[in-house]
């Protein structure tokens, strides 16, 4: 009804065409699947899962998130890779100052930060602190 107030109102994605712009940044950590640590593939694979989940459980009331997750199929998840531990905390401290949603995932009981994960944000929205790092290979 109007006048109400909603939670996230004025973030909402106000219809389909929003919601196909929606898209889920990931940031794994590069150096894991590489010599010294030489982490199996699968593993690596389950560090941004775990996060991309962690992620969207913890903002699953956010419309954003909603919505990205009723995309099915069309839903648009970029994986992103940080060199190093370092450069992934780094990351998390700049999402944290501007007040982007996210999570980072820390595998136990090794106490190792591996990935994070922002909610489903339109691109323009994060895109600003996210285009230093490039696409996972």
């Amino acid at each position: 009804p109007a006048g109400c107030a909603v939670p996230y109102g004025s973030m909402a994605a106000p219809g389909a065409g929003a919601a196909a712009a929606l898209v889920q940044y990931v940031v794994l950590r590069g150096d894991l699947a590489r010599p010294p640590r030489s982490w199996p593939l699968g593993a690596v694979v389950a560090q941004g899962c775990h996060a991309a989940l962690a992620a969207a459980h913890a903002y699953r009331q956010h419309p954003d998130t909603r919505a990205y997750l009723e995309m099915g199929g069309a839903m648009r998840t970029v994986v992103l890779e940080a060199p190093d531990e370092a450069a992934l905390t780094a990351l998390a401290e700049t999402l944290k100052q501007h007040g982007i949603d996210h999570q980072v995932w820390t595998e136990q009981p090794e106490d190792v930060a591996t990935c994070l994960a922002l909610r489903p944000y339109p691109k323009d929205q994060v895109h600003q602190h996210l285009k230093k790092f490039k696409l996972l290979k």
